[in-house]
């Protein structure tokens, strides 16, 4: 009779350890929403989604490293097509710079460049190297994030 007992408590056991509970579902449910999100393009949605599921479901292990998969896609693909915002911005900024900065260095070996033409080159410059970092940042951030994923497979 124990025996019987006992195995059916643990065939009990098996059964309710199998089915997804409530909270498995729900963060289940979560994780779909910002898999929906992200093909949308709603990565900024699809982020907060997978932050909610972080905090709310802290027990749901094997849906919360899926979702720190999502995340990681997430992130590089807006840091991509930042980096790619940027760069068209950055070779734009960079040309009209360099044509700016050779007509005032000519009139500045002519002796003729006005002070408001040298600070318009020196902001110009600003700009580039402003520019030029957000590209390097981002730059940097997508290989952060290859590196994280090559190091979680």
């Amino acid at each position: 009779m124990k025996i019987r007992l006992i195995a059916l408590f643990l065939a009990a056991l098996t059964v309710a350890a199998c089915s997804k509970t409530d909270a498995q579902k729900s963060a289940d449910a979560l994780l779909n929403q910002a898999k929906y999100d992200f093909e949308h393009g709603r990565y900024e949605m699809a982020l907060a989604s997978i932050d909610s599921l972080r905090k709310i479901y802290p027990s749901a292990i094997e849906v919360r490293r899926k979702a720190l998969e999502l995340y990681q896609v997430i992130s590089l693909k807006q840091a991509q097509e930042e980096l790619e915002k940027t760069d068209i911005l950055l070779q734009q900024a960079r040309s009209d710079y360099e044509y700016v900065r050779e007509e005032v260095q000519k009139r500045r070996n002519e002796l003729t460049a006005t002070a408001e033409q040298l600070e318009a080159v020196t902001l110009m410059r600003i700009k580039v190297d402003s520019l030029q970092t957000q590209f390097d940042v981002q730059c940097a951030k997508i290989k952060y994030i290859h590196k994280r994923q090559k190091m979680d497979n």
